[in-house]
């Protein structure tokens, strides 16, 4: 079967020699590779012209196609599509990089021609132990994996092209999380979707605290705006209106009672951060950075979810 790869890219000078090295690696090529800027100010357009102008000369069989095309993740990807040729579409981001069989993986299961997408699997690939603790917030971690409800992601996805046109194409209203939204409406659609966890695409964290939260803060505002509520979302509220409840009723009351049980309740909280995601750092500074993560991704997510709410409705 023919395939295209499809990426977007934005200012990913620091990132997308990674992606591309990992393309170029891959035991089966794509039969086209297709790149769409967003309008970059770095030197992102230069690389990838750079990566192509050399890959035309390794693989004369393999079409390459490079556009700018101003506008968010969505309409990149949706314009990728439209000028590729072939029916089944990849699609990994920059920020990522392609286990050697990705490409192999991701496209066996279109041997049943009853398959509409496939959702590849991604794991992190932290280079400190503060991404380490950052990665369980971020992924699915393989033991909480459920193929059955495994939703596709931009990271590592692919699909017909006959399924996109069928949906809308990606949505361009949302910016925040788009492939969430696209996934949900593949699965409203009953489109048959397969998890295959052998194709593999390596995520790279961030790196700080502050990119951390505003990458959190995103996905929550995405979720909002699209009027997508997790139910993880709701505990978070919950949890933050139950602790202030708790706080103002002890100073209202003025009991030293309440007081201490807010204090435990605190330590408890503090505890269950470590405990839940420390088998995946090993390492006594999990015991600092995972309750900081996790205080962090609360109130990105409570931020972003306000504020997504009373953004307008796409």
């Amino acid at each position: 079967m023919k395939v295209s790869f499809i990426t977007t890219v934005l200012n990913e000078e620091l990132s997308i020699k990674l992606l591309l090295k990992s393309l170029i690696s891959q035991t089966i090529i794509p039969d086209e590779i297709i790149i769409v800027d967003g309008g970059s100010k770095d030197k992102t357009i230069s690389i990838v012209r750079h990566y192509v102008a050399s890959f035309v000369q390794k693989f004369k069989n393999v079409e390459f196609k490079v556009f700018i095309k101003k506008g968010n993740r969505s309409i990149g990807r949706n314009e990728a599509i439209k000028r590729s040729d072939n029916e089944i579409i990849l699609c990994s981001d920059a920020g990522c990089i392609l286990d050697r069989n990705w490409v192999k993986n991701i496209i066996e299961p279109f041997n049943n021609p009853k398959v509409d997408v496939v959702a590849g699997y991604y794991k992190g690939k932290p280079n400190s132990v503060f991404e380490k603790c950052l990665t369980p917030y971020v992924l699915v971690m393989p033991d909480k994996i459920n193929s059955s409800d495994f939703l596709p992601a931009s990271r590592s996805m692919a699909f017909k092209k006959s399924i996109w046109e069928k949906i809308g194409g990606f949505p361009k209203g949302f910016e925040n999380n788009e492939d969430y939204v696209f996934a949900k409406r593949l699965k409203k659609y009953n489109a048959n979707i397969v998890f295959e966890k052998k194709a593999v695409v390596h995520w790279i964290p961030r790196t700080n605290v502050k990119d951390a939260f505003i990458m959190f803060y995103r996905f929550a505002k995405g979720d909002s705006e699209s009027r997508i509520l997790r139910p993880k979302v709701v505990l978070i509220f919950f949890r933050y209106f139950l602790g202030f409840s708790l706080l103002f009723l002890s100073f209202f009351l003025k009991s030293y009672f309440m007081l201490n049980t807010l204090y435990v309740i605190l330590f408890i909280y503090i505890l269950w951060a470590v405990a839940k995601n420390y088998k995946y750092v090993n390492s006594w500074k999990a015991f600092y950075f995972l309750p900081l993560i996790q205080v962090v991704s609360d109130l990105a997510i409570l931020a972003g979810t306000v504020i997504g709410f009373f953004s307008k409705k796409q």
